[in-house]
């Protein structure tokens, strides 16, 4: 199966987030574009939303209105690449993504999917915005501890080691198309960056009694990136009643681009239809 190239011209639509423009993309269905439901996107750190073109094309032949910002310091949006002062002000703006959209589409069921950096925005979302949404997916989400942020926190001098493509999936094209992307991030972290991820994965626990809302959580069994051990424990302890949790043997960090992804993907789009009924 050919690996499909991301998308990376600028996105049409842009509302006004917290430090500046946000610009989202926005996939519809076939035929009359009369969406069915809704699914928001939320990428993970240093990539952008045009990574998620054949994750999105996928939900919109299911009857969904796919929606993805690019988030604040990443891809088309505005700030200082990769500077996060705060990760509930990405939270925030991923919720005025969406009320610009429901305000176009009101009514619609809402599912929201996080991967990655994007996981720990999603649960911060549902923890600050939730009251609407009907089910949330988390894909190699960065929760409840995250060795690594600390390890670099501790560093007198951030090392600026850039993420290996070969750990995001077994399918060598993916990690090519990122190494090759021009909206891709791949200098080092900044420690702003890492405050504000500590600081949100110390908020989240402390709030796991928040999400009560469906949840979808898929983690490859050989994420180096995010490894699920931290992550699964974290999503164990969130007041859910309806917890699917599938941890994918073999996989790497984007279960979303592994070689397995169409199976993947139709988990998803089966869970985004179940909670929208």
């Amino acid at each position: 199966m050919t690996f499909p190239q991301p998308l990376t011209e600028q996105p049409d639509h842009v509302v006004d987030g917290a430090r500046g423009a946000i610009r989202y993309r926005r996939w519809y269905p076939e035929g009359d574009g009369s969406p069915q439901q809704l699914v928001v996107l939320a990428h993970g750190y240093a990539e952008h939303s045009g990574r998620y073109d054949h994750v999105a094309r996928a939900l919109t032949e299911r009857g969904a209105l796919v929606v993805a910002p690019d988030h604040l310091g990443h891809g088309h949006s505005d700030g200082e690449r990769v500077l996060i002062h705060d990760l509930d002000e990405v939270a925030d703006d991923l919720h005025t993504v969406v009320q610009a959209v429901r305000e176009e589409h009101p009514g619609l069921a809402t599912t929201l999917l996080g991967h990655s950096l994007g996981g720990l925005v999603a649960v911060r979302y549902v923890q600050r915005h939730g009251e609407t949404l009907r089910g949330l997916v988390l894909s190699g989400p960065v929760l409840g501890d995250w060795a690594a942020a600390r390890a670099l926190l501790e560093a007198e001098e951030i090392p600026d080691t850039p993420i290996d493509p070969a750990t995001l999936s077994r399918d060598p094209a993916v990690g090519e198309a990122y190494a090759e992307d021009p909206l891709v991030y791949r200098g080092p972290f900044k420690r702003t960056t890492l405050q504000a991820i500590v600081a949100a994965l110390e908020a989240a626990s402390q709030a796991a009694d928040a999400v009560t809302l469906p949840v979808l959580y898929l983690h490859g069994g050989d994420d180096a990136l995010v490894p699920p051990e931290p992550s699964l424990l974290a999503v164990q302890q969130l007041a859910s009643q309806d917890l699917d949790v599938r941890v994918l043997e073999g996989a790497r960090h984007e279960v979303l681009n592994e070689t397995d992804r169409e199976r993947t993907i139709t988990a998803i789009a089966d869970f985004v239809d179940r909670v929208a009924r």
